[in-house]
């Protein structure tokens, strides 16, 4: 399946049932007196995160997504029925926005999360609501409201711990294919992985986490050139990047590659830019043992890199076990990190209550 992490989405919630104006008409009983009953509510339009899906590929078909509207109220003080509420399963990581006023709405990062982003319409009242002892025989009743509709913009962002970041052929792949079972493509071209990969990497039954890899950035990746720009959002959930560099690159110097990654990020991202990140000297099997010192050394004194320093070669395994056991630790010493749904429930919680929410409570 093709890999799609943005969709734009219609959803509509069912309008409210009418309320409805009747009154009692019964063989010898005269002035029966009003009983048209109210109209039922208006079903509601819900995302729910599924831990099944990892693309947003199935909104290019459908766009329009309507809840069912509320039955009209009938005589003989008969309720109508409530719409059925409208749930729509998209991926994990899923943000929400409102397209129209760029409005955040919730973000879906636990299975079975539901988020409500339109609210269906209030019931009409029938007339046996507003007898009185004034007006013992009210002509008329409320019409239901019309449900929330609005236009979505799902924009996926995958959850990972660890993000890596490099020019094409770097070997990020070759990285994430040796410290965990997910298996991207590999081959001597740039541009083999189009999409983001996954990967779990397990140190133990209790210490594993979870690395993304996406495309290569290349020089003018902030203006759109090459692929991982497109992708680099995917990164934005992650608390470590890993800079992967090639110390032989077939084309080019590994310091101009590492500059070139550092001038793209910073551009495109501030936030990014100032994450925490490692640099990750790669294919140092190509280098004779008694060379790999002096040659990382040089390597790093001409980059001025003042962070942490790590070499391995993906393609052998030397050096990924160690690195792993060093991510783990240093994300033990983090606080876990802050759920932006959790954020959300808690602003909904402290909303004022409207009219709707409160006539909802009461039945």
């Amino acid at each position: 399946m093709k890999f799609v992490d943005e969709a734009t989405i219609e959803v509509i919630a069912g309008r409210g049932g009418d309320g409805s104006m009747s009154f009692r008409r019964e063989k010898f009983i005269p002035f029966g007196g009003p009983d048209g009953g109210d109209g039922g509510h208006g079903g509601g339009v819900y995302l729910v995160a599924d831990s099944g899906l990892n693309t947003l590929a199935d909104f290019r078909y459908q766009r329009l997504y309507r809840a069912q509207p509320g039955e009209n109220g009938k005589g003989n003080q008969c309720t109508g029925k409530s719409g059925e509420n409208l749930y729509i399963r998209v991926p994990i990581g899923t943000v929400v926005f409102d397209q129209t006023t760029n409005e955040y709405l919730g973000d879906l990062v636990k299975h079975e999360q539901t988020l409500l982003v339109a609210r269906g319409g209030l019931r009409g009242l029938g007339n046996l609501n507003f007898k009185s002892s004034t007006n013992r025989a009210p002509h008329y009743a409320t019409p239901g409201t019309p449900g929330e509709q609005r236009e979505l913009r799902l924009e996926l962002q995958v959850l990972a711990d660890v993000g890596l970041l490099g020019l094409p052929n770097a070997g990020k792949s070759t990285f994430i294919r040796a410290v965990s079972s997910a298996r991207p493509k590999v081959a001597d071209y740039p541009f083999t992985t189009l999409y983001p990969q996954l990967g779990v990497v397990q140190l133990s039954y209790e210490q594993n986490f979870v690395i993304a890899d996406i495309p290569g950035l290349i020089a003018g990746a902030a203006h759109g050139a090459g692929l991982g720009i497109q992708f680099l959002k995917h990164l934005a959930r992650t608390r470590l990047l890993l800079h992967i560099v090639d110390v032989m690159p077939v084309e080019g110097d590994p310091v101009s590659a590492f500059h070139t990654i550092e001038a793209e990020l910073a551009e495109y991202s501030a936030d990014l830019a100032q994450r925490e990140r490692w640099l990750v000297l790669n294919k140092l099997d190509l280098l004779a043992s008694d060379e790999q010192e002096d040659w990382v050394e040089t390597l790093v004194t001409e980059m001025g890199w003042t962070g942490r320093v790590f070499h391995v070669s993906a393609a052998t395994g030397a050096g990924c076990l160690n690195l792993c056991q060093q991510v783990m630790q240093y994300l033990e010493t983090l606080p876990p990190p802050k759920s932006a749904v959790a954020a959300f429930s808690q602003a909904e919680e402290e909303r004022p209550k409207t009219d709707l929410d409160i006539d909802r409570e009461s039945t």
